[in-house]
């Protein structure tokens, strides 16, 4: 994939459960709230960035999921990327191709457009693997998320 693999990044990022709110802005909103992100980079300034993004074409994948990110980098390179999952209280309409409410989130924080792409692509092809999403809708531990993408890393790496 690249540099960062999704399993450090994602472990960094780390797992939050019982996210609050009733429509993206206000889930978004307690999410970002609760992030110990980097002093640099302002929460308020996140938040706007990646509701921008919202706005230009909402990011539910489907099936429940979505991967809301701003348009472009927000941290500066030297930073620590971050991919959050988040597990909402109770499921949001998220204007989903699918028309399904959203109950799970990937909000992925990155310092290069070619790292944003390439984490968003990994996250996606993830969440079409029937194992790992019945893991998503189960709420498995962060240990067994981590384990399951690092295996599944090291089958992509063999693969190119």
């Amino acid at each position: 994939m690249s540099k960062e693999e999704l399993a450090i990044i994602l472990e960094r990022g780390g797992v939050y459960k019982n996210i609050k709110g009733n429509n993206p802005k206000e889930v978004l909103a307690d999410l970002i709230g609760s992030l110990p992100i980097n002093p640099e980079v302002s929460k308020d300034s996140l938040l706007q960035a990646v509701l921008e993004r919202e706005a230009l074409m909402p990011t539910g994948i489907g099936r429940g999921i979505a991967i809301p990110h701003p348009r472009n980098p927000v941290i500066p390179p030297e930073a620590a990327q971050l991919i959050v999952l988040a597990f909402l209280e109770n499921p949001v309409d998220w204007n989903s191709l699918d028309g399904e409410k959203v109950n799970t989130l990937f909000l992925v924080i990155s310092s290069s457009p070619a790292e944003h792409l390439q984490k968003i692509s990994g996250i996606n092809f993830l969440c079409r693997d029937e194992n790992f999403y019945r893991m998503l809708m189960e709420r498995s531990s962060l240990d067994k998320l981590l384990s399951y993408i690092s295996e599944a890393e090291k089958q992509w790496k063999s693969l190119t």
